[in-house]
């Protein structure tokens, strides 16, 4: 998840600096007005590139995939601090563990329905 929060910035903010650096050289002068569309030009490809990854999208999904995990962690550290009890009520326990698994690597991939 951070790296996608690094990722966002540091694309974003030189996008937004370069937008502004760019229309204030295109207005001061018209001898600006070269460096001015250079810095356009990379103010969009900056854009673009962050638009292109996603990477609020791709931190969300991340945070949802470390909260199923962690339910899947929590889950089976209680199992194990349970007294062993019927064998039928071991199975219902392991089932939920692996249904809350299954759940958190579709989260994972991509595959759940939100």
């Amino acid at each position: 998840m951070r790296f996608w929060s690094f990722i966002d910035v540091a694309l974003g903010f030189p996008a937004a600096v370069l937008a502004g650096v760019s229309g204030a050289a295109g207005l001061a002068s018209a001898d600006a007005r070269v460096p001015a569309a250079l810095l356009a030009l990379v103010s969009a490809g900056l854009s673009a590139g962050a638009g292109f990854l996603r990477s609020d999208v791709r931190r969300a999904a991340n945070r949802r995939s470390r909260r199923a995990w962690a339910e899947v962690e929590a889950k089976a550290r209680l199992l194990l601090a349970e007294e062993p009890s019927s064998r039928q009520g071991n199975q219902e326990a392991l089932q939920a563990l692996f249904d809350s698994r299954t759940a958190a690597m579709a989260i994972h991939t991509g595959d759940a329905l939100d």
